[in-house]
């Protein structure tokens, strides 16, 4: 099978949509954090789910900027390299969360706990280091670049709009999860991945119709054309 462009963009678009289930899924019936959750196995299955996300969230976000390069315009660059740098910092979080705290979770449980509750919106009682500037950056990322990078998709006019509109607010509403108790964040998750299977199917499908069979003209329209030669 020969690599094209086509066929990258549509892996893009599959993407997105793998990176839109896998961020609602791992959101059902999570349990409450705390340095003895992260020990167990269920900590280890989520958390690499969280890590494929954030990757094949990154993939998808990428095809859907470069399909759409010359619409988008500045906003979408601005848009997609902030998003972009947003889920790589979340990347880097989750990758920390696996490989990470389950080793320390038994040495030092506050500062396992501290993490967490960072993690979902709360505070620390010790000193985390960098982690908490690390936190910011990777919100930062996903909010403001979720916002722009919607609207830009939403002017551009290529894929869904509404999936457009809806990644733009879905994550900036994300910012009153810090207001909210921990077992009602896991619902803000489910407007984002909507918006990522959304647009990742919307990016898929375009693909697949801009590169159908082409169609052979009728066999008088071909007569008629060598005719007028």
């Amino acid at each position: 099978m020969s690599i094209t462009t086509s066929t990258l963009t549509r892996a893009a678009g599959l993407a997105a949509v793998a990176a839109g289930l896998l961020f609602i899924t791992v959101q059902i019936n999570h349990p409450q954090l705390d340095a003895d959750f992260v020990t167990t196995t269920e900590w280890h299955v989520r958390q690499s789910m969280k890590v494929l996300m954030a990757v094949l969230a990154l993939a998808g976000i990428t095809g859907m900027y470069l399909r759409q390069v010359r619409q988008i315009g500045v906003l979408g660059l601005v848009g997609y390299l902030v998003a972009a740098g947003g889920y790589l910092v979340i990347m880097c979080s989750e990758v920390i969360g696996l490989v990470v705290l389950p080793a320390i979770a038994h040495s030092t449980p506050g500062y396992v706990n501290d993490i967490l509750a960072i993690a979902t919106g709360g505070s620390p009682t010790g000193d985390v280091g960098s982690f908490m500037t690390l936190n910011l950056l990777g919100a930062f990322g996903y909010v403001v670049g979720g916002l722009l990078f919607g609207i830009a998709l939403y002017r551009a006019n290529v894929l869904a709009r509404w999936a457009s509109v809806l990644l733009a607010v879905s994550t900036v509403a994300t910012l009153a999860i810090p207001l909210l108790p921990q077992v009602n964040q896991r619902l803000f998750a489910i407007p984002d991945g909507i918006a990522l299977v959304a647009l990742g199917y919307s990016l898929w499908r375009d693909q697949r119709t801009s590169t159908g069979p082409a169609t052979l003209a009728p066999v008088g329209a071909q007569l008629d054309a060598a005719g007028a030669r």
